[in-house]
């Protein structure tokens, strides 16, 4: 009997302890894991403050980036800068020939590039591993070299005063690094997929669209959305080959900003880059969920 009173009273006791004890470790992951937070946190204000503050810094006057400190809110919430830099930069101008330049240069980059890297990689050939040296050896030559040699090619061609040497540049430097990634992508596939393909009596052409291509979905909108920033963000070759102001691009068209002692608009400018900066945000989050869509539906697939 003594032992039983004892055994009953021992059980209440235990279940007050169990709430402890959760709350305890509870309290022991939190503690583990503040330093990432604190970590997260200092990340995140070094890379939005700086957007936050160049948000607000649109909607500010010339007077008041001179008068009143960095930190400052505007005076007055309007929209004179935005007004400004799509009329004055022609931002609406600038922004079209982006597209007109982008769009083209990342679809040609990933027809040739994937179509490359099937060719080297799936089918057999003698001599395809020294091509694929030659294309590698395209990525380490700096792009800063062959301006001047390809400017001079473009004037006799008679291509200047058109999007097409951008174009053209943009094609060319992308399709390296592009056929390797794909090679890299094609070299993790089954061989034996194309080869029951062959045996079905499946050409080598079919066999590209039919089934490299759907299975390089993820990697096509990997590439292109890699591609897309790297050329849309471009200044260095759009500066060289864009002669003409009608024909300049985004990064170029922020140049013009400026009068003609040099004096910098800031209003303007920052409002021209928060446009920017809102268009390419939309396109990176647009991509984002079609990346992640595709691999779910890819793993889902099997």
């Amino acid at each position: 009997m003594t032992a039983t009173q004892t055994l009953v009273q021992a059980r209440p006791a235990s279940r007050k302890t169990r709430p402890r004890n959760h709350a305890s470790r509870r309290l022991g992951r939190a503690v583990r894991r503040l330093p990432i937070w604190i970590v997260v946190a200092l990340l995140l204000i070094v890379v939005l403050y700086p957007q936050l503050w160049m948000i607000l810094g649109s909607f500010k006057t010339q007077t008041e980036f001179f008068e009143n400190p960095t930190w400052a809110l505007p005076e007055t919430w309007n929209f004179d800068n935005y007004v400004s830099a799509l009329t004055r930069g022609n931002v609406a101008v600038n922004y079209r020939n982006s597209l007109l330049v982008t769009i083209p240069s990342v679809a040609l980059i990933l027809i040739l590039g994937i179509a490359a890297g099937y060719v080297l990689e799936i089918m057999i050939w003698k001599g395809r591993r020294t091509v694929l040296l030659f294309i590698l050896a395209g990525i380490m030559v700096p792009g800063q070299m062959i301006l001047v040699p390809l400017f001079t090619v473009y004037f006799r061609a008679g291509l200047t005063n058109t999007l097409w040497p951008l174009i053209l540049t943009y094609t060319a430097m992308g399709i390296p690094l592009t056929t390797f990634l794909m090679a890299a992508y094609f070299r993790t596939l089954p061989r034996e997929i194309f080869e029951a393909a062959t045996m079905d009596g499946s050409g080598p052409l079919r066999s590209f669209f039919v089934i490299a291509l759907p299975l390089m979905k993820n990697a096509m909108l990997t590439i292109g959305l890699v591609q897309f920033f790297s050329v849309f963000n471009d200044l260095l070759i759009a500066l060289t080959f864009t002669t003409r102001p009608e024909l300049a691009t985004i990064q170029v068209g922020l140049l013009s900003l400026s009068d003609q002692y040099g004096s910098t608009q800031y209003g303007p400018l920052f409002a021209a880059i928060s446009i920017n900066i809102i268009v390419l945000l939309i396109v990176f989050v647009f991509l984002n969920k079609k990346i992640m869509a595709g691999l779910a539906a890819g793993s889902l697939k099997g």
